[in-house]
């Protein structure tokens, strides 16, 4: 038997609208969808009727699948001649161990393509009205997870360099970790008053927004009882917030 392919097609950052054509085409044509838990479930609805739909879901300490399953699936049913879609939030290669997965489909010899997707650090701020680049305010923007403690043992981050060297630093699933991002920034060098906005479950009708000074944000994140999925944009671009936020202010009319 013919082996099949996998793609592994990044979904966007939650509006259904944001995934690409061909990424929406992968989706058509396939016999096994392996989705994560922050895909929209509408784009689900593009499978076909008979598609095998496997939920590969992750929280922090919870994972549905563990990596090591869906990479066993993957080459599983691809070895059995298969169409396969690797559905994941964002873009696969942006904090998504997309490369993890395609290094092992390339050991089994198994054919694959990576289908980019929109990310949430650029989407979501967009979606709040805050460019991450702008020529008054940051020509540098860095993407970077937020789940680093140095207390752990697991801080790999080049704090002085973010603090600054970079004018937007967008912020992945940090939101249990803000208190200690904003002390590190402010520590290297970034400054106390420095605007800060927090996005939860960007460009889907479940957003909403804060903005607060960074040695301030983490009580502010506590007091209105934010929690991931969240972007957390840290520099100046986020003033501009002020004068062009459209989305919440559209009513939010689909999810």
């Amino acid at each position: 038997m013919k082996d099949g392919i996998v793609y592994i097609v990044g979904a966007g950052p939650g509006d259904p609208k944001l995934i690409t054509v061909y990424g929406l085409e992968c989706i058509q044509k396939s016999d096994v969808i392996a989705y994560d838990r922050l895909v929209n479930p509408k784009l689900l609805d593009f499978a076909k009727k008979d598609a095998e739909l496997v939920y590969c879901g992750k929280l922090p300490g919870k994972h549905h699948l563990i990596q090591e399953e869906i990479n066993a699936l993957l080459v599983e049913k691809a070895q059995e001649g298969k169409i396969v879609t690797r559905l994941k939030g964002g873009d696969p290669f942006v904090f998504g161990r997309g490369a993890e997965e395609a290094e092992i489909l390339k050991n089994h010899g198994i054919a694959y393509e990576i289908v980019p997707g929109i990310t949430a650090g650029i989407a979501a701020p967009a979606y709040a009205g805050i460019p991450v680049t702008h020529r008054d305010f940051a020509t540098s923007f860095a993407l970077v997870t937020g789940h680093g403690r140095e207390e752990k043992g697991q801080d790999f981050l080049n704090w002085p360099a973010l603090a600054t060297g970079i004018d937007t630093v967008a912020f992945y699933m940090s939101v249990g970790n803000i208190a200690y991002i904003a002390r590190k920034l402010i520590e290297n060098g970034r400054k106390a008053t420095t605007p800060v906005a927090v996005i939860e479950w960007g460009t889907t009708a479940q957003q909403r927004t804060i903005t607060g000074p960074l040695d301030e944000i983490a009580s502010i994140i506590e007091r209105e009882g934010y929690h991931n999925p969240s972007m957390i944009v840290v520099g100046e671009v986020v003033n501009v917030r002020e004068k062009i936020q459209w989305f919440e202010e559209q009513g939010l009319t689909f999810s």
